[in-house]
């Protein structure tokens, strides 16, 4: 498209009248605004949850299993009966 086509486009763009909105445009936004915002409120709050369960389950895991404590040696067995 040359430069003398895309003018000549805009020029028919910018004549033509305003366009017509529709009257409920403004409450239709703000009603799929809405319902976003609560969404996004409650996939945070779901992944808050996630998240605490998670840190709720690792620390359980941690402390019945303890595994910063050396597990005892299986190479030789116990001394018994000197």
């Amino acid at each position: 498209m040359s430069l003398r086509e895309r003018e000549s486009a805009v020029r028919l763009i910018l004549e033509r009248g305003p366009v017509q909105v529709p009257p409920d445009l403004c409450a239709a936004a703000m009603r799929r605004g809405g319902r976003m915002l609560r969404r996004r409120t409650v996939a945070r709050r779901l992944l808050w949850l996630a998240m605490t369960a998670a840190v709720v389950a690792f620390l359980v895991w941690a402390l019945t299993t303890r595994p910063w404590v050396e597990p005892p040696s299986t190479t030789t067995p116990p001394v018994v009966d000197w």
